[in-house]
């Protein structure tokens, strides 16, 4: 059983002030455990294989989404442990990934034979995901700064057959900068940034301890950095995502509103269809005012589909 940690007075103020009259349903569902989700890997097994392995465990298998039945929620109750212990997930059959994660390679749509940048990568889920779903043609750099997270990163693509891929161990500005040396373009760009994690609270609820402004402020300069420096890689009409799991404006909204002042012309957002309910991002936030493009983002929010938070952009260069 996970620990409870009581949400700071501050945090409490801000989600109350994003999510005025939501915020109530917003807190009921935090206390909730999350859903058991998967993600089954098609490049060892198709989701009925797998379906039916899992249900002659005795698992109870849903399939939320239909146009993606990839997707599955175990209904059954697990003994703890059990959905990282079966012998399906140590052959590679399955990620274990939850729902809302998933969502930005749905957003991404990555395409066989195309070269795709992960800019931070690890552990792996959305990264294995792409390979996933580009049969693994073509190329991913798959990156990431932390020894010990590149381990973990090998290991799952290693377990998942994943065969495109190359890890790279640098700091992402350095890394595109290298990159843009080179004159190496990307037809696409999963930017799914460090972040405040504000998101994940219903899985790690350790978040509470760890949450503050400063950390905020911190990680906004550096998601800015990086956005501009990968944006530099993209091919014309290529995209770009950028996504967090985190609800903070600054993280978010300001991101956008910085990107397309920065880009102009250069730069459009695209729109996302996902199959779960989105919100759309918000136009201002305390004493700040936002662009009209930063409203065709996506906020996730935990109590509109009981997964957890997450926020996501597409964007395409145009110029």
């Amino acid at each position: 059983m996970k620990r409870k940690y009581p949400p700071k007075p501050l945090f409490i103020e801000r989600m109350k002030l994003l999510l005025g009259k939501d915020f109530k349903e917003y807190e009921e569902i935090l206390k909730k455990e999350p859903v058991k989700s998967i993600r089954v890997n098609t490049l060892k097994i198709s989701p009925e294989e797998l379906k039916k392995k899992l249900e002659i465990k005795g698992w109870k298998i849903t399939q939320p989404w239909k146009d993606y039945p990839e997707v599955m929620i175990i209904e059954s109750t697990l003994l703890p442990g059990e959905l990282g212990r079966a012998l399906e997930h140590l052959l590679g059959y399955y990620y274990v990934q939850e729902l809302a994660s998933m969502l930005p390679i749905i957003a991404l749509k990555p395409k066989e034979n195309e070269k795709i940048l992960d800019l931070c990568a690890a552990p792996g889920s959305k990264t294995t995901q792409i390979a996933s779903e580009m049969k693994n043609t073509g190329l991913i750099i798959a990156n990431e700064i932390h020894l010990g997270r590149i381990k973990i990163l090998a290991s799952n693509l290693e377990r998942c057959g994943v065969t495109n891929t190359i890890i790279t161990r640098k700091e992402g500005r350095i890394l595109c900068e290298r990159l843009k040396q080179k004159d190496f373009k990307c037809d696409k760009i999963l930017l799914d940034a460090p972040c405040s994690g504000e998101g994940t609270l219903r899985s790690t609820p350790v978040t509470y301890l760890m949450w503050n402004p400063k950390t905020i402020r911190r990680l906004a300069s550096l998601q800015k950095k990086l956005f501009e420096s990968a944006f530099e890689l993209l091919k014309i009409n290529g995209e770009i995502i950028y996504s967090t799991c985190t609800h903070a404006p600054e993280e978010n909204e300001a991101i956008i509103n910085h990107v397309i002042e920065k880009f102009g012309n250069q730069i459009k957002i695209e729109k996302i269809t996902l199959p779960i309910n989105c919100r759309p991002g918000i136009s201002s936030w305390k004493d700040k005012k936002y662009c009209k493009e930063t409203k065709q983002a996506c906020r996730i929010y935990p109590q509109d589909n009981n997964t957890e938070g997450f926020f996501i952009t597409k964007f395409r260069r145009v110029k």
